[in-house]
């Protein structure tokens, strides 16, 4: 991507950051399984969402986006949870800003859904970002070959301290998707003391960049690592040529955000099925 380039995104306002943030993650996904020739993309004109058909944890089979009339919304909810119904698959339905009808929150919890804590849809101007925050013994290092995203893998796992099985799922897929320089995602280490400690990841999309697996391991958490694992990977954003950073902030990351100079343009509910519920 070049500087210039009419694909990016330059429209600020906040109707046109809403948008994109709003379609971060769709896009961000529907890439995922053009990658990975298991993993099936589905979209249409009243919902889009995906099923990897792995278990390992519900963000691997999502309902991204849903716009459905009011009198049509149960019979394709009851269709659409179907598919994840049948193969005892958990996932995650989103509820974003555009989401049709208004009261599909309360239509998902009928069907057995709980509601989760919302996330920030958050947006920041690159050409607007802060100096790099106090870490100076911090070193960020991009993801170059398998080895170094093992450490990324590891750092990734324990910050969020998910399931081993969880965080191989992605490990897997960007292992397979290479490193090349048209690849769309970029991965960044942090190292303390040359130990690995952080992770986060830069999907360079068509018309925005949008930060993705911010984690800081348990002991090295509160030396704002976490906000030099996100500049980073905007800068390089920025380098080549993108005008707006957008990711998702859970409510306690927010503050961390803002301080960057994130704004917020609007919260995702995510509703979740489990099969064992």
């Amino acid at each position: 991507m070049t500087q210039g380039s009419p694909a990016v995104l330059t429209d600020l306002s906040d109707a046109g950051l809403a948008a994109a943030i709003e379609g971060t993650s769709i896009e961000f996904w529907r890439t995922c399984c053009d990658y990975q020739p298991a993993w099936n993309f589905h979209e249409d004109a009243e919902v889009t969402w995906f099923i990897t058909g792995n278990s390992a944890a519900p963000w691997y089979n999502q309902v991204l986006l849903t716009r459905v009339a009011q009198d049509d919304a149960e019979q394709r909810i009851d269709q659409t949870l179907a598919s994840f119904r049948g193969p005892r698959l958990p996932m995650l339905w989103s509820v974003t800003p555009s989401t049709r009808p208004p009261n599909l929150g309360s239509l998902l919890e009928a069907q057995g859904l709980s509601s989760l804590d919302p996330l920030a849809g958050m947006a920041i101007d690159l050409e607007q970002l802060p100096e790099h925050p106090s870490s100076a013994s911090l070193a960020i290092e991009e993801v170059r070959d398998s080895a170094m995203l093992e450490s990324w893998a590891r750092c990734y796992i324990a910050g969020f301290e998910m399931a081993e099985s969880a965080g191989r799922v992605l490990y897997d897929l960007y292992d397979g998707i290479g490193f090349a320089e048209d690849v769309p995602f970029r991965h960044y280490v942090g190292l303390l003391d040359r130990k690995p400690v952080a992770s986060s990841t830069v999907f360079l999309g068509k018309r925005v960049a949008s930060v993705w697996h911010v984690a800081t391991v348990r002991s090295a958490r509160r030396l704002g690592l976490g906000s030099a694992m996100t500049l980073a990977p905007l800068r390089a954003a920025r380098a080549s040529g993108y005008r707006v950073g957008t990711l998702y902030a859970s409510t306690m990351g927010q503050s961390v955000y803002t301080q960057l100079g994130f704004e917020r343009y609007g919260d995702v509910r995510q509703y979740q099925w489990s099969p064992d519920r």
